[in-house]
Parts: C-alpha cells; sequence; structure tokens
C-alpha cells in the first residue's frame, strides 16, 4: 500500500525537491518504513535521497539542499514479506538502458518466474528480494531492445506495453528517465491507485503531477485531475509539454483494491471518481442495519454507547451510532506519535505499542455496554489489547464490530498482513473469533454490504480476495507457498540474529538462503547520504 508520486514543474530553473517532500508528507499514513527521493537535473544527473524511517527523518534539509532538478519522484514504503531492509527502500535506479529510477506500489505475484526470466534471459542482476526492484528491471530489458542512442515516447509505451505482458499482480508506478521525463502507469485490473493532475500557473505554463491519492494533488493547487485507468500508461516530458496518454494493455476486470475504502486512504481522497469519506459513511449505516438484525431490535436497551477505535473508523462509528440512534463518545485519546499497529513487524512490538497508543478514558466506559467499532480485524492483537482496555476501564459489556468482513485470507497484491492461520479470523466463527479477542460480541460487515458501500460510477467490484480467497489474478497458490518460504526465511533469520549469530554465521546456517543488505548499492551523488 506503498505512497507514490511524480512530479515535473514547467520552470526547469526551479527544483522539485521541496514539492516531492511536502506531497510525500501527504501519503505519509501509505507507508512509515521507509522514504525516498529522486530527482533529475537538464543535464540528465540523478540525484538521490532515501532511507529507513518517516519522511520528515529521511528528508533532512541538509540533504534536500542537494536534490537539483525540474522533475522527479517519491516513494513511502510499506514493508511486505521481503523485508524492511534499507536496500529495498524505494525509488530502485538502474544505469542502463539510459537511467532509470522507479516507484512501485503494489506487489507481483509471479516474482519467482520474473527472477528467473532476469537471470537466465536478459542477464539483469537483482540486488534485493523487492519485487519492485524486478519490474524496474524488467522494465529497463524491455527498453534495452531498442538499442538506440535516444528513445521516442513510442519507445517508452512499447517497453511499458512489453512489460505489462511479463508481470501479473498490482502495480501502480511512477519513473523518471534521466533527461526524458516522468513516466507514469497502472496494472489492467486498477487495483492500486494512480491519478494524475495539472496545475496552470499565472504565466499560463502548467506543472504535472502523479500520485496516489487525490488529497496530495489538491493540496498542491492541482485542480484539473483524473485517475489514471487500468492498463494505461502517461508520458511527462522534462520541459513540461502537453503529456501523452495511451492505452498499453487491454483493461480487465476493473476491481479496485476494497482495503483501499475501508483502511488506507485518508477520507478526504477521491479514488476512481469514488469518495473515500461518503463510502465510510455507508460502512457505518449499513453496519448498524447488521448490528440491529443481530440484537434483534431494541438496541438502546442493549448498547449504551458507540466508541470508534481511532482513526480510520471515526467516519463510520458516527455514522452507525446516527443511524442506532445510540450516544457517540470518543473513548480513546490516541498518541498521535505512534504508527499502525497492524505493519509493525513484530508481534510483541505490536502488542505494546497498543498500550503506547490509545488510552481508555474511564468516564466514558465506566458501567456501560459498549459498541467499539474498528475498520476491520486482522490479527487480532490490537482487538484483544483494545477490549481488555474497555473492560479495565469499567466497563460492562464490549461488543465489537467490524467495518469489514472477516479476514480469512493473505492480501496478496501489497499489504502484507500475516500468514493466514496468523489471522484472528482463520478458521474461526463469529463466536470463536469474540472468545479470542475477549469481547462478548463480534459483529462483522457483510461482504455485499461493503462492496454496495465502496461502490461508484464504473465501478461496482472490487478486489476482496482477503476475505473470499478468490484473487482476481487468479489462482495464486505456487505465489502463497513462496511467501510462507520468505515469512519464515526472515523469522528464522532475525531469531539467529537476536541469539548472537553473526551475519556470516546466519548465511552458513543449514537452510538459509540469504541475509538482508541494509546498504543500498546504488548512485549517491546528493552529497549529504549518510
Amino acid at each position: 500500500m506503498c505512497g507514490i508520486l511524480g512530479v515535473v514543474l514547467a520552470n526547469q530553473q526551479q527544483n522539485v525537491a521541496a514539492e516531492l517532500f511536502e506531497g510525500a508528507m501527504f501519503l505519509q499514513h501509505r507507508g512509515q518504513d521507509a522514504a525516498g527521493i529522486v530527482t533529475c537535473g537538464r543535464g540528465g544527473r540523478f540525484y538521490q535521497c532515501k532511507g529507513n524511517g518517516m519522511a520528515r527523518d529521511v528528508f533532512t534539509q541538509s540533504r534536500m539542499n542537494n536534490l537539483a532538478g525540474n522533475m522527479g519522484i517519491a516513494h513511502l514504503r510499506y514493508p511486505t514479506a521481503g523485508s524492511s531492509a534499507g536496500s529495498e527502500a524505494q525509488p530502485f535506479y538502474v544505469n542502463s538502458p539510459y537511467g532509470i529510477a522507479l516507484s512501485h506500489n503494489g506487489n507481483l505475484v509471479n516474482s519467482v518466474e520474473l527472477r528467473r526470466y532476469l537471470d537466465e534471459k536478459v542477464h539483469r542482476h537483482v540486488n534485493t528480494d523487492s519485487d519492485s526492484e524486478l519490474l524496474t528491471n524488467v522494465f529497463a530489458a524491455e527498453l534495452d531492445t531498442f538499442n538506440k542512442s535516444r528513445v521516442t515516447n513510442q519507445d517508452l509505451f512499447s517497453a511499458i506495453e512489453g512489460t505489462m505482458a511479463k508481470i501479473r499482480g498490482a502495480y501502480a508506478c511512477v519513473a523518471v528517465l534521466a533527461g526524458y521525463g516522468v513516466i507514469g502507469f497502472r496494472d489492467p485490473n486498477g487495483i492500486r491507485p494512480l491519478l494524475y493532475g495539472e496545475r496552470t500557473k499565472a504565466d499560463g505554463s502548467t506543472d504535472y503531477m502523479l500520485a496516489s491519492e487525490s488529497v496530495v494533488l489538491k493540496a498542491h493547487g492541482f485542480h484539473t485531475f483524473r485517475d489514471v485507468k487500468p492498463g494505461e500508461a502517461v508520458i511527462i516530458l522534462k520541459d513540461a509539454s502537453t503529456p501523452e496518454f495511451r492505452q498499453v494493455a487491454t483493461a480487465k476486470k476493473f476491481a479496485p483494491d476494497i482495503f483501499e475504502y475501508v483502511y488506507f486512504a485518508r477520507p478526504d481522497s477521491v479514488l476512481d471518481g469514488i469518495s473515500v469519506y461518503h463510502s465510510r459513511i455507508e460502512m457505518g449505516n449499513k453496519l448498524a442495519n447488521k448490528i440491529d438484525r443481530v440484537f434483534g431490535g431494541n438496541i438502546t436497551e442493549q448498547i449504551d454507547v458507540v466508541i470508534p477505535v481511532p482513526d480510520t473508523a471515526r467516519t463510520s462509528a458516527l455514522q452507525c451510532a446516527v443511524k442506532l440512534n445510540v450516544p457517540y463518545r470518543e473513548g480513546f485519546v490516541k498518541n498521535r506519535y505512534v504508527g499502525r499497529t497492524f505493519i509493525m513487524p513484530d508481534q510483541q512490538e505490536r502488542r505494546s505499542s497498543v498500550r503506547r497508543k490509545l488510552n481508555a478514558m474511564e468516564s466514558e466506559f465506566k458501567d456501560r455496554c459498549v459498541l467499539l467499532v474498528d475498520d476491520s480485524i486482522v490479527r487480532g492483537t490490537t482487538s484483544k489489547e483494545i477490549v481488555a482496555m474497555a473492560y479495565e476501564a469499567g466497563a460492562k459489556k464490549v461488543y465489537f464490530a467490524s467495518c469489514a468482513p472477516p479476514i480469512r485470507y493473505n492480501h496478496i497484491y501489497g499489504i502484507d498482513l500475516a500468514d493466514t492461520k496468523a489471522l484472528v479470523a482463520f478458521n474461526r466463527d463469529d463466536d470463536e473469533i469474540a472468545a479470542a479477542i475477549g469481547a462478548d460480541k463480534v459483529i462483522y460487515q457483510d461482504l455485499q454490504d461493503l462492496v454496495d458501500a465502496c461502490a461508484g460510477p464504473g465501478v461496482d467490484q472490487f478486489e476482496c480476495g482477503v476475505f473470499t480467497g478468490q484473487y482476481i489474478t487468479g489462482v495464486e497458490d505456487n505465489y502463497l507457498q513462496e511467501l510462507e518460504k520468505i515469512r519464515a526465511q526472515n523469522q528464522r533469520l532475525k531469531l539467529q540474529q537476536q541469539n548472537g549469530m553473526s551475519v556470516d554465521a546466519c548465511i552458513d546456517a543449514q537452510d538459509m538462503v540469504d541475509v538482508k543488505a541494509e546498504v543500498d548499492i546504488s548512485m549517491y551523488n546528493s552529497g549529504d547520504h549518510a
């Protein structure tokens, strides 16, 4: 669920770095693990700053001062099964052909096949476990087939078409070609979001932006914008002349990831013409109807108060309370300086983080039957802690409602929720889930109600494999097995290093395939990059 951004400024004397930094701050919610910016000047030289951490920590003033050029791309990383190593921070860079830097949001599900192709057919070295580095090299290999000193838009569109023919999965990408321009493209199912925007200035010139969410575009004055269509690509030249769009792959079943609307996107964003905020209002309405059915009416006699789990569930919880005619209260105070818990890499870290993140106000819980509303329940770790906190604050009964259906399967398109067996809903019914998290009752949104809440003009189906196990790209058993293997390897490596084994010892240990590089093998010409 990473955040990506690309900008081309009409004024070639102006540096784009500050705009990329500000845009990255608006996308920070999409990835808190690593951040990166690559800019390009008129002479074609790349300037890079990237590393692990939040955008505000990675992009220091001294580093930003050295990022020259009127065009560039940015990336905010959410870690998936591969690794959280610094070497996997994006954008990725390859020097041949022409010089390419690329940022990718999503996951490729045929990574094993692609790695073999890059090794055996086109002989390109891949240095990390990241499928984004694979994608970058596949695109570079396609562009290399033209064997020309200079490429054209037609060459680039053909290379993107060839890339899409080889890769499978979810991808929204922005790339910068040295001395040429910025490129954007989106997978044929439109699983991950990508928007294009224009900003006309007083002198009549136009700046251009590509971004994961509309909120970034609007905040920066890009009031003319639209979604990049599934299977579509756009090229924006360095002189900011009129961009060229082309449908490079046949659009397949249009199915945006429904989790964008449930959890990931900001409520003030509009994705594929659908307001995230209004979707969450409808989730609240439909969840209220389900709760009313479950309790058999007379809700006001059974539930004293509706309390949201901050922050994403607030909109739905408030509307749910209105629909049920039950008082709405803010019972948890959030420490805004602690990140999202389910993205944290370690179960114990998640457990302790919940207490640091939320504090229950006794006045809103004491002697009350409380309905807690959250956007979803994943591992159940956070939910269990929250239920315990409600009881500790004096609640008589705690009911837990989820705006999403039970999550029983892996999310394979860019969101590493957990091993399937670690999901609290795996092989459990609602009563067993309630017992697992310590609640008196658990109420889940029905899948069709969720789809109806999110549907909009031209979008009536979504990628819902996380609930059904039926993925939009088809049966992905081989990829799921590969995920399990990578997670197991990473866990063994972590345990071995925690037990004091050196990197060399870990590499030599039986059944260990590789060890993660913390240092990026890339270009560093921005001066201060430490």
